[in-house]
């Protein structure tokens, strides 16, 4: 299976690679040193430039360490403070890390370009989502370093840890994670008669029956999601199971999934019952929720910031653990949606400095994971940041709540699964599978069999 899988992603970054073809011009580089980032994100670092690089090296100037990371607002800005923190605590360490924002596109194609070029061209290290690190380590085996022995795992998260490990070894440094919570509009809630202690710990059957009191008697539909991906409803549902789209030896793992037909079950339950609001698209999902037309929303810590856009809902919104599903006893009340993790590239001229820059400042220092909550809302996977001032804070727009404790609370308990590297793939399939659920093409069986089916023809299996 593996070897058909890696014909069938090579096969689609080459492709990917001539669609995107005019990516390049748009990516934006923020380092301290941009002509010489340009040339990495580019692509055209020459033999020339790894010989200065060495020289420099070995006359004991400045090594320069680079970054490849999107999103300006997050993973860049976390990074950039990753560096500067490096810097005053290691002032003698010489490095300089320069910090690319490419979009997450940009990321993926050039990645795979240089990868399968060769190597020309690569930063020293790289951010990959957890949903795809199965597929470039099987795709580039011998592309990313070791990092089994350089940091001690088992003070970070466990099914982060999980993601990117393989055959006994980790591949990474995880990064932020997508601890799933229900958001939920207390007023709205009470007015149907609950309270905030109504909302914890329960079941989807009791969180539907409460919707429907919250719909009749405030005309509000109780939860959003997208109408042509409800995708983070049915991997929160599923990961709370310990299942995922793919077994643990990572074989497709849908049509006989009894969490996927249970979240199927439970979803078209709620749009029978009148509580799901269906946006046409994530602007739309957050717009229903800041207009009032929603109540609640099952998502991460990063959607927050969506709903803090509406400032005169301030004190009205509280958090909870997301509700299990009653009809499996696997299920629980926590779960995770996405998340990411840094690899160093095994290659680099510059690898140990790279990963010294890692240890430095991702692994003990805690100060710096309080910095990245509060900055930039980074829910980290190191434990015992958990333990510090951020997570007892109150936040005022969620009614005084320890919203961050909560998140601490959760984490610990997900259940690892193997995410298998291909989640976008098995998304598109299961959001067919629900279309054709909702239009009474199919029934749930039905829907999943053709879902495990379009996801095998995709991957060439």
């Amino acid at each position: 299976m593996k070897r058909k899988l890696t014909a069938a992603i090579t096969t689609a970054a080459l492709a990917l690679t001539l669609l995107s073809g005019c990516g390049n011009a748009e990516s934006t580089s923020q380092t301290t040193d941009e002509p010489a980032a340009q040339e990495q994100a580019s692509g055209e670092t020459s033999d020339g430039d790894t010989a200065d690089s060495a020289a420099q090296t070995e006359s004991g100037e400045a090594k320069t360490v680079t970054v490849w990371a999107w999103d300006d607002n997050f993973n860049v800005a976390v990074m950039k403070e990753a560096a500067r923190v490096y810097g005053e605590t290691n002032p003698d360490a010489n490095i300089n890390v320069d910090v690319v924002s490419l979009s997450k596109e940009d990321v993926y194609v050039k990645l795979q370009t240089a990868l399968a070029g060769g190597g020309s061209g690569l930063p020293d290290i790289v951010l990959l989502e957890d949903y795809v690190s199965g597929k470039y380590l099987n795709t580039f085996p011998g592309s990313f370093a070791d990092l089994t022995d350089k940091f001690d795992y088992s003070q970070f998260l466990s099914f982060k840890v999980d993601a990117v490990s393989q055959e006994g070894k980790t591949y990474a440094l995880p990064f932020d994670t997508g601890a799933t919570a229900l958001y939920y509009r207390l007023d709205l809630i009470e007015q149907a008669g609950y309270s905030e202690e109504d909302m914890q710990n329960l079941t989807w059957d009791e969180f539907i029956e409460i919707g429907k009191d919250v719909t009749e008697k405030t005309g509000v539909q109780m939860i959003v999601e997208i109408a042509n991906n409800k995708t983070t409803l049915v991997r929160a549902m599923m990961q709370s199971c310990g299942l995922w789209y793919f077994d643990k030896d990572g074989n497709i793992n849908i049509k006989n999934n009894e969490a996927l037909a249970a979240s199927f079950d439970i979803i078209v339950k709620m749009k029978e019952a009148g509580i799901l609001y269906e946006a046409e698209s994530t602007e739309g999902r957050a717009g229903a929720l800041n207009n009032g037309t929603v109540a609640s929303v099952v998502n991460a810590p990063w959607f927050i910031s969506s709903i803090r856009q509406a400032e005169d809902q301030k004190g009205l919104w509280r958090a909870a653990r997301i509700p299990r599903i009653s009809t499996l006893d696997s299920s629980i009340n926590a779960s995770n949606v996405g998340g990411s993790s840094w690899y160093v590239l095994e290659n680099s001229e510059v690898k140990d400095d790279a990963i010294a820059f890692l240890q430095g400042v991702w692994e003990g220092n805690t100060d710096f994971y309080d910095t990245i909550m509060r900055n930039q809302g980074a829910m980290g996977s190191y434990i015992p940041a958990y333990d510090t001032g951020v997570y007892a804070e109150e936040d005022e727009f969620f009614g005084g709540q320890k919203l961050n404790g909560l998140f601490a609370e959760v984490l610990p308990d997900v259940i690892p699964v193997n995410y298998g590297g291909y989640v976008a793939e098995a998304n598109d399939a299961i959001t067919t599978a629900l279309a054709n659920l909702f239009e009474g093409k199919t029934d749930i069986n039905g829907a999943l069999e053709q879902a495990e089916s379009q996801l095998s023809n995709q991957l060439g299996l």
